[in-house]
């Protein structure tokens, strides 16, 4: 019989810290209107396991919380000036073409509070250890 222990105990220690479960409900909640419920995307929003799945927690953390474009390069999306102004000017241009915008969501505190359950769930979806149905408890 094969001792699976350590092997276990490597992939426990490797996967981000958080709650999957947590991470789902506030997916489901605040996230799967836009990039759907399995985070694979909709017109709405991009499928984010492709862009999570080499992601640290810091990155996701600095994304969700305080930039708007996924696309622009962190120094660009937090800088003032010029470059601040036209990140601006685009996302009043997508909600007058009716084409949504990834928020900041700083300001909102389930999602704040529940940011690293959101990084593990997101992370556990993109390495596929999570399927697209509700995690176990």
């Amino acid at each position: 019989m094969e001792n699976t222990q350590a092997a276990q105990e490597v992939a426990r220690l490797s996967r981000p810290p958080g709650s999957v479960s947590i991470g789902w409900r506030v997916f489901q909640d605040r996230c799967a209107s836009c990039h759907g419920v399995a985070a694979t995307g909709t017109a709405n929003g991009p499928d984010l396991l492709p862009r999570v799945r080499d992601m640290g927690s810091r990155q996701f953390v600095s994304l969700v919380l305080k930039r708007y474009d996924w696309n622009l390069p962190p120094s660009q999306a937090t800088s003032e000036g010029a470059a601040r102004e036209a990140l601006i000017d685009e996302i009043l241009e997508r909600r007058r073409n009716f084409k949504p915008t990834m928020p900041a969501w700083d300001g909102e505190p389930i999602v704040t509070t529940h940011i690293v359950d959101l990084h593990a769930y997101l992370s556990a979806r993109a390495q596929g250890t999570q399927g697209p149905d509700r995690p176990l408890p």
